[in-house]
């Protein structure tokens, strides 16, 4: 079985969301479904319909999930040795060496990244360039528009 990295805050927030969709978005659509069935003919009942709809939803989430969690390998960056060179997990400062302009990402898993949080999937262009190079190290970035240059400026174990 194929496992896909993610770190401990992806993980947790994970859990987190099962744990909410079990303990209360569940019980709530179970009321709701038993609440429309007291209103007669399922047939034609429309909050019948839309709370089993809801429950399909909330199952299929449910599943999903946890068939993530399964497959999850989990990798608390923290933990290791900060070499400088770029790894799963770790914060990376670049320099874009023309406009001399600064970023900030995270290499995350793919089900983790948000790039409004400047979180990025391992599986994206820069981060493919970006993993096992060093701090110093120019790489480029083949992007949609063209080739990026950038320089490690920090790698962070954060």
């Amino acid at each position: 079985m194929q496992k896909f990295p993610m770190t401990v805050a992806g993980e947790k927030a994970l859990r987190d969301e099962l744990e909410n969709l079990k303990k209360v978005e569940r019980p709530k659509i179970v009321a709701a479904i038993a609440e429309a069935r007291e209103h007669g003919d399922l047939k034609e009942n429309a909050e019948y319909h839309a709370a089993r709809e809801q429950q399909g939803f909330c199952e299929g989430r449910i599943q999903e999930i946890e068939a993530k969690l399964s497959t999850a390998q989990v990798i608390d960056v923290k933990s290791m040795p900060q070499t400088g060179k770029v790894i799963f997990g770790v914060t990376v400062d670049l320099i874009n060496c023309d406009t001399e302009e600064e970023i900030t990402y995270q290499l995350v898993g793919e089900d983790e990244a948000d790039i409004k949080s400047n979180k990025i999937s391992i599986t994206s262009p820069i981060a493919r360039a970006l993993i096992g190079k060093e701090e110093g190290e120019e790489v480029v970035v083949n992007a949609p528009g063209g080739e990026i240059y950038y320089e490690i400026a920090e790698v962070k174990h954060l």
